[in-house]
This record gives structure tokens, sequence and C-alpha cells, in this order.
């Protein structure tokens, strides 16, 4: 009577030992392809498109000469008298120069626009 309880015993821990999970396999590509999907995701969603803009501000930026009527950031309109490195001295009406960054220049306008408006 007293062997009963111990044999059923025995059986449930022999089965619990037996149906032990198996041992986790290492982490493979497929755990990391989430990161992969984040990394290409955020470079051809903001990364690549700012890049591009950057490029074509710094390309306007150097195509810049005398003469040329320009937009700023602040909204004002004038036209290159003068060019250096890093600045550029613009006319806004008669009498009035204003030498600002040559990265302040938003757009580049058609010339002639000045006059029309």
């Amino acid at each position: 009577m007293l062997l009963r309880p111990i044999m059923a015993a025995a059986v449930l821990l022999s089965s619990a030992l037996h149906a032990a999970p198996a041992p986790a396999e290492a982490p493979g590509f497929m755990s990391f392809l989430p990161f992969v999907i984040l990394i290409a995701f955020m470079y051809f969603m903001i990364l690549r498109p700012q890049m591009k803009r950057s490029k074509d501000h710094r390309t306007m930026i150097d195509s810049l000469g005398v003469g040329s009527e320009v937009v700023f950031a602040g909204g004002l309109m004038g036209t290159v008298k003068k060019i250096d490195t890093e600045y550029a001295v613009i006319t806004l009406a008669n009498n009035v120069d204003v030498k600002v960054q040559k990265a302040a220049v938003v757009s580049v306008l058609p010339e002639g626009t000045l006059k029309q408006i």
C-alpha cells in the first residue's frame, strides 16, 4: 500500500522530466529582422530625402550670382549685389542694402520677378 504513492510520484516525476521544454536556440537572423526593417525605413523615409534637400539647397546657393533675385527665410526679396564666401549683400530697395548669410536664401526667382511685384 505504501508502494503505490511512491510509484505514482515516480511516474509523475519522470513524465515531468520528459515533458521539459527544449532549450532555447541561439538568436538567428529572424530575431534581428524588425531592427533591420526599422533602420531601412528610417533611412528611406527620413535620412535620404533630407540629404537630397540639403544637396539641392547647396547647389542653389552655389549657383547664386550678382543680379540674381532671391527670397529669404524671413520673406524678404531682393537682388544680389555682392557675394562673399558665406555672406551676400542684397539690395532690397533703392539705397537699402542688407548683408545676409547665403544659407538664408530659400529660393531663386526668375529674372524680372521683382519688377512685376
